[in-house]
C-alpha cells in the first residue's frame, strides 16, 4: 500500500468515489497552471518594472544632459554681454589718418586708415583692435587681454612685445625688425 498514492488509497478505502476524485485531480491540475502562469506573470511583470525604472532613469538622464546644455548657452550668452559691454565702455575712438593698418579677420586681409599715433599704439600692443557685430573697434591693450582670457573670437590684433632669446650665432641679430613695419 505504500506505492500507491493518496488518490488511489481514497478510493480503495471507499472515503472518495471516482466523481470525488476527478474533481480533486482537476483542482490540483488548475492550481498547479494557476501557479505557473503566477509565476510568468510576476516575472513579466518585473521584467516591465525594470524596462519602466529604466526608462525613468534614461529621462533623468536626458534631462539633466538637456539642462546642462542650457546652462552652458545661457553663460555664453552672459560672457557676450559681459565683453560687449566691456568693448562698447572702452572703445578708443579711432582718429582717420593716411596710415594704412593691414590685419586678417576671418583669412581675410583686411584695411584700416589710422593715425600716425594710433598706428603706432596698435603696433606697440597699446591698442587692441576687436571686432563687435561687423565693426572693428580700437581698445586698451588690458581690455583685449580680458577679453581674450573669456572669449578670443572677438580679438583681431593684440600684440605683445615677447622677449626672445637671442641667438649668438644669429648672422642678422645686428639687423632688428622695426615695430611699424608695413606689410
Amino acid at each position: 500500500m505504500a506505492g500507491k498514492s493518496l488518490q488511489e488509497q481514497l478510493l480503495g478505502a471507499g472515503i472518495v468515489d471516482k466523481k470525488k476524485a476527478k474533481k480533486i485531480k482537476a483542482e490540483k491540475l488548475q492550481n498547479k497552471q494557476k501557479a505557473k502562469k503566477g509565476q510568468l506573470d510576476t516575472q513579466e511583470e518585473e521584467a516591465r518594472k525594470r524596462a519602466l525604472q529604466r526608462q525613468k532613469e534614461e529621462k533623468v538622464e536626458k534631462d539633466k544632459q538637456l539642462n546642462l546644455e542650457r546652462q552652458k548657452e545661457l553663460e555664453k550668452k552672459a560672457i557676450a554681454g559681459q565683453i560687449r559691454q566691456m568693448i562698447i565702455n572702452n572703445k578708443v575712438d579711432k582718429q582717420d589718418g593716411d596710415v594704412a593698418y593691414n590685419f586678417t579677420d576671418n583669412k581675410v586681409v583686411k584695411k584700416m586708415y589710422l593715425s600716425d599715433a594710433m598706428h603706432k599704439e596698435l603696433s606697440e600692443g597699446k591698442l587692441s583692435l576687436l571686432v563687435l557685430e561687423g565693426e572693428y573697434l580700437l581698445t586698451p591693450a588690458a581690455i583685449g587681454e580680458k577679453i581674450a582670457e573669456k572669449d578670443d573670437s572677438y580679438i583681431l590684433v593684440l600684440n605683445t612685445k615677447s622677449e626672445e632669446a637671442l641667438d649668438e650665432d644669429d648672422p642678422y641679430a645686428e639687423f632688428v625688425i622695426p615695430d611699424d613695419l608695413m606689410w
